[in-house]
């Protein structure tokens, strides 16, 4: 492989922005190749929650793939990738995660991502949590998923939306080594003299 490949989920949890401005960030990168797959429930809440039409998010990854085909290159672990973002990540699909429930596309990447000891990433967006939620997101942790609730660093001081959104987007490709400029980085408090 000459580019690093990197498989980004969408699914359907309030959020969309941050599947979009993964795909944006990994585009702007040098030396990536992105798989993508959109759920149902994503492409709806893309056009809800945002200004983006479904054909200008599909047209920021390199191959994108229906949810239902269980049969594309990234449902096997034969297929070489450098690491998989869930964003956002629905309870639904933690869940199914945890549970190796592998009824769509989404899920069974992740479980190929679990299984072959590559990073997995997963932006939950849910709140509050019950004790099942924490469970799933404990037990995937166990098996070497890294849960990244989109929670930004009021460090950065962000002035926007976007600013607070490309602090989680950041802090999630930070976990797969992918550089970006996405937010400022944290060098200490500064004291005058």
């Amino acid at each position: 492989m000459s580019a690093r490949r990197i498989v980004v989920g969408l699914s359907g949890a309030s959020g969309a922005i941050y599947g979009i401005r993964t795909l944006e960030a990994l585009r702007a990168a040098a030396g990536v190749e992105t798989h993508a797959v959109i759920s149902a429930g994503a492409r709806a809440t893309i056009a809800y929650e945002t200004a983006y039409a479904y054909e200008r998010v599909v047209a920021l990854a390199d191959h994108v793939y229906d949810e239902h085909d269980l049969g594309a290159a990234i449902a096997s672990g034969s297929f070489l990738t450098d690491g998989m973002i869930v964003a956002p990540c629905s309870v639904r699909t933690l869940s199914s995660i945890a549970h190796s429930l592998n009824d769509n596309l989404i899920v069974r990447a992740a479980d190929v991502h679990l299984k072959e000891r590559r990073p997995l990433v997963l932006l939950v967006r849910e709140t509050p949590l019950h004790a099942g939620h924490l469970e799933a997101m404990r037990d995937l942790s166990l098996r070497g998923a890294t849960i990244l609730p989109p929670v930004p660093g009021f460090y950065a001081l962000p002035k926007t939306i976007d600013d607070i959104v490309a602090h989680s987007v950041g802090k999630a490709l930070d976990q797969l080594r992918i550089a970006h400029d996405l937010f400022p980085r944290w060098a200490g408090i500064r004291r005058d003299e």
